[in-house]
């Protein structure tokens, strides 16, 4: 019996000894005595490994025994170390520059470069590559790290130095956060990744919104990055059509791990075409991609930075490569701002033959529980794959304790005191805000200048209000807002308090009511801004708004149904009563103008539109989004967005004779819309396609009608839903309707080709619009134009049928 307990014994200390894991450290350095960033260490012919952090300093734990680590860099040659491990180790490397030699290769004068024939065989391989592996896990670290080089002093009146807490030089660390997660994939595009760990500096409760995909740039996709750094996207240096756009050199061979790597240099055939630079290898024999080291400049069209490095190293998992580090290095200057930084990802333990759960995929590209930012410092210290740099370590340590001194009682009430001070000019441009953040208390007075404004038929009139909201735990809250609205020429006072509940974030659950009297516009969906129709109003003698006033009670809600499907319903009652002008006063008199009657269809004459009514209305909405991918934290459910459409159905009902209501309809509707489709070179497309019909219109008045977004002014703000030559109210209906809106931004493809406006970052758009009712059977229009960033200038013509209404330039702003 002794024996047998003995054995035991010395089987489990066996067992432990063995399982026993070690810890080693070093530095990776070139033969100069500089670091080498970002260096991989993996176990070898495994995917077990990590990255050295940007001083070259590493950290891995291993189990004991005899182990070989390979360390690899792009630009220099592989380097394996065998140890046998009993404790832990320190183990620094010194790597030489990659020898990549062309003595195997014959280049002839005036011939073409041999790399054309290796790049060709890598394009005709690129499909096999791309769909070679059906799936797979692994898991993910990432660290992200922005740093201000140089920053004004000033920025709108604020302390640069002391709001972003940087030296005195202005310069720092202004984001730093790691993350952990296994990361599943599925092709053609499934993705799911579940965060474990989570960490933002000075942040304690936050989550990071590091994503694994985010880092996934496969360049044996034609296109890459579109929508992101630029509309049109960037071409791979092997696309399908990449030797209409690069030109290629080969720059040597070695042989590395038994297989014979291509290093060459891409090379732009054009300086402005969206297109990187750098050096790619290829393995020979397979033609697969072994390392890159690409970068983006702004000469290739990239927005908000300079540059854009990426560097990728891949490691053979059974008969295939998959990337072990991804690197991104960014630098750029906005607005004075010197930014740069980097976010690297390691990637390992993959499993490229995974059997997926049913449903595993189910539209959830990211979880992160509630657990995941709770990880203390010893977690990190024990678990963090790459080491922290000292800059690091000061950054978490100071960040963090500010952090922690900013969530107490005493910190935030001395902060609010500064903060919540009373000033004359912050009342009038900005309004007041008066927070106690250590309740979550917000009240917000709006600012004066803005409540002030002019319309024919109150005179000089304002609207004042002011919002109050708590916030819970987890992102719900409620919010309470009065509002009052005079009118000085008509004398008319009226209010209103509106309420709502934000009361499930998972669900994007909300129920809201409101109820008051108020000033209105006739057409629902709005026709100018207050501002726009002051100066429109008091300058050139137009007033093209046209309002009611309106008694009313809404309740209303909305909650997600399914992944994608959103449902929302309301019920309403109101009292409506039409409206005349009350003023005539304006700053200059136009001889050949003068105010038109606030009855759009009576513009000489102050004939009421509709008698007094009530009104008792319900609505319900469904609006599906096809393809949706959310993100799910505690606080919320995130929708990213779709590459496919969004779809709303709509039924609206009058009742009659509910509460003396005095309508009877019944209305449907249906609409489709996608945004930002994209085309590749040639840019995206955004579209809206929706038809209605009243069902039933037995009994109805203007306000009930459908409304169209409609324009006649010369500058708007733009949306895809807006016709840009139509008159606000003349078009409504109560029967039956078709509309349709189209534009295309070329993202440059054009201005791009022009030496003299390629640097202004044009991009050039068309678009159009279509109507079809009973009161307007064959409405088009057509416009072109210029855009930058948040600024449009246009052309366009409108028709009814055949016949040519208006013509004119336009110019919109904002997103």
């Amino acid at each position: 019996m002794i024996r047998i307990c003995a054995l035991l014994l010395l089987c489990g200390f066996t067992t432990i000894v063995s399982a026993q894991q070690f810890t080693i450290t070093g530095t990776v350095k070139d033969t100069n005595g500089q670091p080498v960033p970002f260096a991989s260490v993996y176990l070898k012919n495994t995917t077990t490994g990590t990255s050295a952090n940007v001083d070259g300093k590493y950290s891995i734990k291993l189990k004991s025994g005899e182990q070989t680590l390979s360390f690899r860099a792009v630009g220099y040659k592989q380097q394996d170390h065998i140890i046998n491990l009993s404790d832990d180790f320190a183990l620094n490397v010194t790597l030489t520059s990659e020898s990549y030699t062309l003595e195997n290769v014959n280049i002839r004068a005036n011939a073409e470069d041999p790399a054309f024939a290796i790049i060709r065989k890598a394009i005709k391989q690129r499909k096999v590559h791309l769909n070679e592996v059906k799936g797979f896990n692994c898991d993910v670290y990432i660290k992200g790290v922005q740093r201000l080089k140089g920053a004004p002093k000033k920025f709108f009146g604020q302390d640069i130095q002391k709001v972003l807490e940087l030296d005195t030089n202005r310069r720092g660390i202004i984001y730093l956060s790691e993350s952990q997660s296994r990361f599943s994939f599925r092709r053609p595009n499934d993705i799911h990744e579940e965060m474990i760990s989570s960490k933002v500096a000075g942040r304690n409760n936050a989550f990071s919104f590091n994503k694994a995909s985010d880092l996934v740039i496969n360049f044996y996709d034609n296109y890459l990055m579109e929508n992101k750094l630029s509309a049109r996207g960037f071409i791979s240096p092997i696309a399908d059509n990449a030797m209409f756009y690069y030109k290629y050199k080969l720059l040597g061979e070695n042989r590395e791990n038994g297989e014979l790597i291509h290093k060459i240099q891409v090379i732009p055939r054009r300086e402005n075409d969206p297109v990187f630079r750098g050096i790619i290898y290829i393995i020979d024999d397979s033609w697969r991609i072994y390392n890159t080291d690409l970068y983006l400049t702004k000469n290739a069209g990239i927005n908000f930075i300079d540059t854009l490095n990426i560097n990728q190293q891949f490691t053979k998992v059974k008969d295939v490569y998959m990337p072990t580090n991804i690197n991104f290095q960014f630098a750029g200057n906005v607005l004075g701002f010197k930014i740069a930084g980097y976010f690297v990802g390691v990637y390992s333990n993959y499993d490229i033959e995974p059997n997926f759960p049913k449903n595993f995929f189910n539209g959830e590209i990211l979880k992160i529980t509630e657990m995941v930012n709770k990880k203390d410092s010893a977690y990190w210290t024990n678990n963090r794959p790459v080491p922290l740099t000292e800059d690091e370590k000061v950054n978490y340590v100071k960040k963090d304790s500010v952090a922690k001194l900013k969530e107490s009682k005493k910190y935030l009430d001395s902060l609010e005191r500064e903060n919540n001070k009373f000033g004359i000019g912050k009342l009038l441009l900005r309004g007041v805000s008066i927070n106690d953040r250590y309740d979550k208390e917000y009240w917000h007075f709006d600012p004066v200048l803005r409540a002030i404004f002019y319309n024919t038929v109150e005179g000089f009139a304002i609207k004042y209000g002011v919002t109050y909201r708590k916030d819970f735990e987890n992102r719900r809250s409620y919010s309470i807002r009065p509002e009052l609205r005079y009118g000085f020429a008509n004398q008319k006072l009226t209010g209103s308090l509106t309420g709502s509940y934000y009361y499930n974030p998972l669900k994007r659950a909300s129920v809201g009511a409101s109820f008051g009297n108020g000033i209105f516009d006739l057409n629902n969906l709005g026709s100018m801004t207050a501002l726009g129709n002051t100066i429109n109003s008091l300058i050139y003698e137009k007033n093209f708004p046209k309002y009611y006033e309106k008694t009313f009670a809404n309740i209303n809600t909305t909650r997600e149904l399914a992944t994608g499907l959103q449902g929302s319903a309301s019920v309403d009652y109101s009292r409506n009563k039409s409206l005349a002008n009350s003023s005539t006063f304006k700053f200059f008199d136009a001889k050949d103008r003068e105010f038109t009657s606030n009855n759009p269809f009576t513009p000489t004459e102050e004939i009421p539109l509709f008698p007094v009514y009530n009104s008792f209305s319900a609505s319900a909405s469904l609006t599906y989004t096809v393809g949706q991918k959310y993100i799910t934290r505690p606080d919320g459910k995130f929708y990213t967005e779709s590459k496919y459409p969004r779809i709303t159905v709509l039924y609206k009902k009058g009742f009659k004779n509910v509460l003396s209501s005095d309508v009877d309809y019944d209305f449907i509707k249906a609409e489709v819309y996608q945004d930002r489709i994209g085309l590749g070179l040639l840019g995206y497309t955004s579209f809206l396609v929706g038809a209605g019909k009243f069902v039933n219109n037995s009994k109805m008045y203007y306000p009930d009608f459908k409304h169209f977004s409609g324009n006649i002014s010369t500058i708007f703000p733009p949306n895809i839903r807006k016709f840009q030559y139509l008159d606000f109210y003349q078009f409504s209906t109560n029967q039956q309707y078709f509309e349709a809106h189209l534009e295309h931004n070329f993202a440059g493809f054009f201005m791009n080709k022009i030496p003299l406006l390629r640097k202004a970052k044009l991009e050039e758009f068309i678009g159009g619009g279509y109507l079809s009712s009973p009161e307007k059977r064959n409405y088009k229009e057509f416009y072109f134009g210029i855009q930058r960033l948040v600024l449009r200038a246009s052309y366009g013509f409108a028709y009814d049928g055949g016949r040519k209404l208006t013509q004119g330039f336009r110019i919109s702003y904002g997103l």
